[in-house]
């Protein structure tokens, strides 16, 4: 992808502004992909983040505090994607027992059925954005990404 060409600019941007430009541009298009592959379930990312940490779970409630340390993009309203997620029947919450402050969220099993075909839509899409790298590509740009 040639940034100049993509902003349609005749000038040399400077190496630090381009880099950042590029960033933003893979990350639009990551998101926009994402996006796409989750339409058909009527779910977001960040919904699907929230079942998958529920998922690792292995069972046991997860309460708002962990699945807001958990997730991959931390400005989201926790309670409200619990709420997207309790009216599709993908998770259950409950008042713990023993501290009647505390929620404790679990996935349902309709929740784990809906979220290995995300996986698979998650998975295609992901082959689609990383086709064109070599594995030793990918490791280089994880370490690259590591710098951050």
């Amino acid at each position: 992808m040639n940034v100049e060409a993509v902003i349609k600019t005749d000038k040399k941007i400077p190496l630090n502004s381009r880099t950042i430009i590029h960033m933003m541009l893979v990350h639009n298009e990551v998101t926009e992909k994402i996006a796409h592959a989750f339409k058909p379930f009527g779910i977001s990312a960040q919904q699907f983040n929230v079942l998958r940490i529920l998922r690792g779970q292995g069972g046991k409630p997860a309460n708002l505090s962990t699945l807001n340390e958990r997730m991959v993009n931390k400005m989201s309203n926790t309670t409200r994607l619990v709420d997207k997620l309790l009216n599709k029947g993908y998770v259950e919450r409950k008042i713990c027992p023993s501290n009647r402050r505390k929620v404790e969220i679990t996935i349902t099993e309709q929740g784990l059925k809906a979220l290995k075909e995300m996986d698979i839509a998650l998975k295609r899409t992901e082959n689609k954005l990383l086709g064109k790298f070599s594995e030793a590509d990918l490791e280089q740009l994880n370490e690259l990404l590591n710098k951050f």
